[in-house]
Formats: structure tokens, sequence, C-alpha cells
């Protein structure tokens, strides 16, 4: 079986719940065209036919990835950085 990359589904979780919120906010075609393409490559990507399957799976994917820190992060993945 083939695992998508954490990261492209990470990036369609994002834009999925951000466009589902401007939806809410305020319905526009322009976003609902967005939403429907987004919903049919996250189900795709997590191999579904339904988008609360594939946020499901998709959740669990990025909960059993391995976290990658960069040397500028310290052990609890926040940035040195001030």
């Amino acid at each position: 079986m083939i695992v998508p990359d954490p990261k492209i589904a990470r990036t369609l979780l994002t834009r999925y719940a951000t466009l589902k919120i401007a939806q809410a906010e305020r319905e526009t075609p322009q976003a609902s065209r967005e939403l429907q393409d987004v919903t049919y490559t996250l189900c795709v990507l997590m191999g579904t036919a339904d988008v609360r399957e594939a946020v499901a799976a998709a959740d669990a994917l990025l909960e059993s990835a391995p976290v990658t820190r960069t040397p500028a992060e310290g052990s609890d993945g926040l940035s040195l950085a001030v």
C-alpha cells in the first residue's frame, strides 16, 4: 500500500478547513469550487470516497508520522528564536 506524504495531507487538511470556514462565513462560487477540488483531492489522496473518512485518515496519518525538527527547534518543537 502506498502511504501518502504527510506534508501534502497536512496542506490539504489546512486548505480544507480554511475553505470550510470561509464558506460558513460567506458562501461564494469560487470558494465552493475550491472546496470541491480540495475535498476530491483529499479523498483521492487518502483512498476514501467520503470526506469525513478522508479527514480521519489524514489525521491518523499525521499522528503516526515521525516529527522532524530543524536544529533551530527545541525538543518541544518550538523555535528557539525570540
